[in-house]
C-alpha cells in the first residue's frame, strides 16, 4: 500500500494505537492478491482448473460433465456464429440489388440467430449444473474437515497453532465452493479467446498478432485497474471494521452503563465521524487514481486499437482482407477486450479462494497426523479396577509438568475424591483417566490393560464427565439430557429417572413446551436458563449416559448449600449402584461420601486415605478442612474456598455450619 494510505487518524491512534487489522482467519489472506504477481497467478490457473475438477468429479459427475460440455459447446457455437457473421458480411456487402444480397445472407442469418439462441440455452444449462455442483462440493469439503477436527487428540486440540490452523480451515469450505464459480468463469474466458483468435486465424493468420497487439494492452490496465480497486476494498474494510466496532459500543447493552455515567457517547461519536469523513475522502482519493489508471490503460489500448484499425485498412485497401473479414475481426477484438476485465478478476478470485483451500488441506493432514488412534483391544463390560502408576503429563508448550508421577487406583463401586488448590493438577489427572490425555509416561490401566492399547472409543463410551466448565448446548431439553445416548432419546422412563436425579424434573413441568422447549434465548420459544439450572442439566446427562466410570469436576459450583449437599448424597448413590466415580471438588466437607481421597499439590500426590483418616494424620487436607470450617464460623467476608460463592442467609449458612460440623 501507498504511504497515504497507511497515514492513519487521530481516532484510529488514540481508541486502537493506529489501523486496526483483523487478527482472524477470515482476514487471513486478504492481502495476497496484492502482493504476488499476476504471472504467477495466472501460471497456477490450469493446476486450479484441474483441482475443480477433481472435486467436481468426486461429488457430482454428471454436473461437472455438464459444466465441461456446455462451456466447451458455448465457445464453439461462439465461434461459429462469428463465422457465420463473417458469410453475412460477404453476402451483404456482394454485388447486385439489396434485395438478391438479403435473400443471400438470410442462410447465414438464420445461422448467427440459431447460434446465438443455442449460446443462450447453454448458458443456462452451465449456470444450472454449476449451481448444483457448488452446494455439493461445500458440503463435501465440510465433512472432510469436520469429520477430521473431531478425531483430533484433546491435547493437540489445545494447542493455539492447531486451533488456529483449524479455524482457518473453516473458510476453506465455503472456499471450495466459491472455487468451481470462478473456475467456470475462468473457463469460460479462456474459452472465448481460443474461439476468437481461432476465428481470427481463419479470416486471415495476420489478424491473430492484431489480437494480441489490441489485448496485451488492454489486459495490462485491466490488471492495474483490478488491483487498484482490490486494494480500495481491502482499505474500505479496515474502515468498515472501525466503524463497525464503535456503532457496535454505541448500541450494545453492556458498555450502555459507562457510555452515560462517563460522558463517553459524545466522545466516540465524535471519533465515528472522523473515520467516516476519513473514509469518504479515501474513496475520493481512490477513484481519482483508479480513474487515471483507466485513462492511462484507455489511451495505450485506443492506441493499439487504432493501430489495428490501420492495418485492417491497410490490408483492405491492398486487397489481402475482404471487407466482410474486416468487419467481422473488428466484433472478434471488441468481444475479446471487453471480456477480459472479467478474466483478470475472476483469475484474481480463483487464486485467493485457492490459499483458503489450501489452508483445508493442510488442517486436514494435521488432523489425520494428530488424531487419535483408531483399533485396539476393545474393553468388554465394566471396568474392575483403573489403576494409574507413576503418570506424568505436560502440557505442550509449558515447562513444568501438570502431573508428576502419580499413582493410584481407583476399584469399580468406588468414589475417588481429588482435592487440592487450583492449578494442583485434578482436572488434568481427571481427563487422563477418561482418556482424554494419554500419559507422557507412567501407565494409566484399565483392568491391566494399558490405555495406549486399548480402543479408546469404547474407554470412552464407559465414560461420562460433568467437566468444571460445563457446556451450555443450546438444545431443546431433551437433547440436553440424551446427548450422551441419542439412540435412547424417547425412553421416557430412562430420561425421568435422570431428570428426578438431578433434580430438574419440576423445572421441566415449567417449561412452555417441557422436554421440547429450546434452551436458549434470542429465538422464537427459546428460554433461558440459570448457571445452576444448567449445572443440573449437565448432571442430568451425565446419569442418562449411564456409563461405568462417572467423572465429576466441580458439580455443585453453581448450586445453592442445600442443593449442592443433596448432590453429594446422589454422587454417593451412583457408586452404590456399581458405578465407579471421580469427584474433583475445592469443598473439603463434602468429600466425607468418598472412598479414599487424593491430596494433590502442584501435580503430585501429597496425602492420600479416607475422610477420617486424613483428618487424623494432621496434614495439609486437616489444614485446610480446618481452615474452611473457620472462616465459616467467622462468618466470612471472603468466599470460603476457590470458586465458591458465601452461602445467604442464616439458613443456609446454618446448614453449611452443620454440614462442616457432621
Amino acid at each position: 500500500m501507498t504511504s497515504d494510505q497507511e497515514q492513519t487518524n487521530d481516532a484510529e491512534r488514540e481508541l486502537f494505537g493506529g489501523r486496526l487489522r483483523m487478527d482472524e482467519a477470515s482476514a487471513r489472506h486478504e492481502q495476497v492478491p496484492l502482493e504476488i504477481p499476476f504471472h504467477r497467478m495466472a501460471g497456477r490457473v490450469p493446476a486450479l482448473l484441474a483441482r475443480s475438477a477433481a472435486m467436481g468429479w468426486a461429488v457430482d459427475r454428471v454436473s461437472l460433465v455438464t459444466v465441461a460440455v456446455a462451456e466447451v459447446g458455448r465457445g464453439t457455437a461462439t465461434a461459429f456464429g462469428l463465422l457465420a457473421t463473417n458469410e453475412v458480411l460477404v453476402d451483404l456487402f456482394a454485388g447486385g440489388p439489396t434485395p438478391d444480397r438479403v435473400r443471400a445472407a438470410l442462410p447465414s442469418l438464420l445461422v448467427v440467430a440459431g447460434t446465438a439462441v443455442l449460446v443462450a440455452l447453454l448458458t443456462a444449462l452451465s449456470a444450472l449444473a454449476a449451481g448444483r455442483l457448488e452446494p455439493q462440493v461445500e458440503r463435501a469439503a465440510s465433512l472432510r474437515l469436520l469429520s477430521h477436527a473431531i478425531r483430533v487428540e484433546l491435547a493437540d486440540l489445545e494447542d493455539a497453532r492447531v486451533r488456529r490452523l483449524l479455524e482457518t480451515a473453516e473458510y476453506g469450505t465455503d472456499a471450495a465452493r466459491r472455487l468451481i464459480g470462478h473456475a467456470v468463469a475462468v473457463l469460460n474466458g479462456l474459452i472465448s479467446l481460443v474461439a476468437a483468435a481461432w476465428v481470427l486465424t481463419v479470416l486471415h493468420p495476420i489478424l491473430l498478432p492484431l489480437l494480441l497487439l489490441t489485448a496485451i494492452p488492454k489486459g495490462y490496465g485491466t490488471v492495474r485497474t483490478a488491483r487498484r480497486v482490490y486494494r480500495s476494498i481491502q482499505r474500505w474494510l479496515d474502515h468498515v471494521r472501525v466503524r463497525r466496532r464503535l456503532s457496535d459500543l454505541l448500541l450494545a447493552p453492556d458498555p450502555a452503563r459507562e457510555l452515560r455515567a462517563h460522558a463517553v457517547g459524545p466522545h466516540l461519536l465524535r471519533r465515528y465521524r472522523e473515520l467516516t469523513d476519513q473514509s469518504t475522502a479515501e474513496q475520493k482519493r481512490l477513484a481519482l487514481a483508479a480513474a487515471g489508471t483507466d485513462l492511462a490503460a484507455g489511451a495505450v489500448s485506443g492506441a493499439a486499437t487504432g493501430g489495428t484499425y490501420a492495418v485492417l485498412g491497410l490490408l483492405l485497401v491492398s486487397g489481402h482482407l475482404p471487407m466482410a473479414a474486416a468487419g467481422t475481426a473488428v466484433l472478434a477484438v471488441r468481444n475479446t477486450t471487453s471480456q477480459l476485465s472479467g478474466l483478470v478478476r475472476n483469475v484474481n478470485y480463483l487464486y485467493e479462494q485457492s490459499l483458503y483451500l489450501l489452508d483445508l488441506d493442510r488442517a486436514v493432514a494435521l488432523a489425520r497426523e494428530r488424531a487419535i488412534p483408531a483399533g485396539g483391544r476393545p474393553l468388554t463390560g465394566q471396568p474392575a479396577v483403573l489403576e494409574l502408576d507413576d503418570v506424568s503429563f505436560t502440557y505442550r508448550g509449558q515447562a513444568a509438568p501438570a502431573v508428576t508421577g502419580v499413582s493410584l487406583r481407583i476399584p469399580r463401586g468406588s468414589v475417588v475424591a481429588l482435592v487440592g488448590d487450583n492449578g494442583s493438577g485434578k482436572s488434568t489427572l481427571a481427563k487422563l483417566i477418561a482418556g482424554l490425555y494419554l500419559p507422557d509416561s507412567g501407565r494409566l490401566t484399565w483392568d491391566g490393560t494399558d490405555i495406549r492399547e486399548l480402543d479408546r472409543d469404547t474407554v470412552f463410551d464407559r465414560v461420562a464427565l460433568v467437566d468444571q466448565d460445563f457446556l451450555k448446548w443450546p438444545f431443546t431439553a431433551r437433547a440436553n439430557v440424551t446427548l450422551g445416548r441419542p439412540e435412547r432419546a424417547h425412553d421416557e422412563a430412562a430420561l425421568q429417572r435422570s431428570a428426578e436425579f438431578a433434580d430438574v424434573d419440576g423445572l421441566i413441568r415449567t417449561l412452555p413446551r417441557g422436554w421440547d422447549t429450546l434452551l436458549e434465548r434470542g429465538f422464537h420459544g427459546g428460554q433461558g436458563l440459570s448457571g445452576g439450572q444448567q449445572q443440573r442439566f449437565a448432571l442430568a446427562r451425565a446419569h442418562f449416559r449411564d456409563a461405568s466410570v462417572v467423572i465429576v469436576d466441580e458439580p455443585t459450583a453453581a448450586l445453592d448449600a442445600a442443593s449442592e449437599i443433596e448432590v453429594f448424597h446422589r454422587i454417593r448413590a451412583l457408586a452404590d449402584s456399581g458405578r465407579t466415580v471421580v469427584l474433583i471438588t475445592h469443598r473439603l466437607a463434602s468429600v466425607r461420601c468418598a472412598d479414599t481421597i487424593y491430596v494433590l499439590d502442584r501435580g503430585k500426590v501429597i496425602e492420600h486415605g479416607d475422610h477420617d483418616g486424613l483428618l487424623a494424620a494432621q496434614g495439609s487436607f486437616a489444614a485446610a478442612y480446618r481452615l474452611q470450617a473457620e472462616q465459616f464460623r467467622d462468618g466470612p467476608q471472603q468466599p470460603p474456598y476457590a470458586g465458591a460463592t458465601t452461602a445467604s442467609g442464616a439458613g443456609q449458612a446454618s446448614r453449611r455450619r452443620e454440614d462442616l460440623d457432621g
